[in-house]
């Protein structure tokens, strides 16, 4: 039996901002910096080489630090649900090689590097949710061991035919979405096991 992993939890604490004790415990694994109405990630978040979940969700960032990069060993949750994220860093790629199964959410994933594939990832989960999306970020077609994909309550308009040649996707869910996609896609993705929710 494994112990618990080493954890520091500060979600809904009102920070504002990332206390500077934070960035000295480079053993931590687990952090949940969620609800604290922060604005800004500082680039020391990189120095956390040991996490394997970072919660960051549900508050005011607009943009991520190219150091979120450097966090190779994610292998549990990376939860961004933050509308007023327009992209994802561009070296995030990188740091999703060997996970197991990010949540990453928020406004998008314009522009990150293709992911190293990894025989020791397996199927992960990709929440876009409730954003500004109008379009399937291309990103999400270098995530070969994406198993789930929720798209739900964007404003997706069109499904790109790349989706079909996911090999690992498992569940699409477009709802409330302007998007219909065409009979043969719906079709091509249910014949190969794909659930798709409208």
């Amino acid at each position: 039996m494994q112990p618990p992993p080493i954890t520091l939890s500060l979600w809904r604490h009102r920070l504002g901002k990332v206390p500077e004790s934070v960035w000295q415990r480079t053993e931590l694994e687990v952090v949940i910096l969620a609800d604290n109405g922060l604005t800004d990630l500082p680039s020391r978040i990189g120095r956390l080489h040991r996490l394997t979940t970072l919660d960051l969700g549900h508050n005011e960032l607009t943009s991520l630090p190219d150091s979120l990069g450097d966090l190779v060993e994610l292998s549990g949750c990376l939860y961004l649900h933050d509308k007023n994220l327009s992209r994802l860093p561009d070296s995030l790629g990188s740091s999703i090689s060997s996970v197991i199964r990010p949540t990453v959410s928020g406004r998008a994933m314009r522009g990150f590097r293709r992911h190293r594939d990894s025989a020791a990832a397996s199927g992960w989960h990709l929440d876009l949710r409730e954003n500004a999306l109008d379009e399937v970020p291309e990103p999400v077609m270098c995530l070969p061991r994406l198993r789930q994909l929720d798209l739900r309550s964007n404003r997706i308009v069109q499904l790109p035919g790349w989706v079909v040649r996911m090999p690992a996707l498992e569940k699409l869910d477009l709802r409330w979405n302007p998007c219909l996609p065409s009979p043969q896609l719906l079709s091509e993705l249910e014949q190969r096991g794909c659930v798709v929710l409208l």
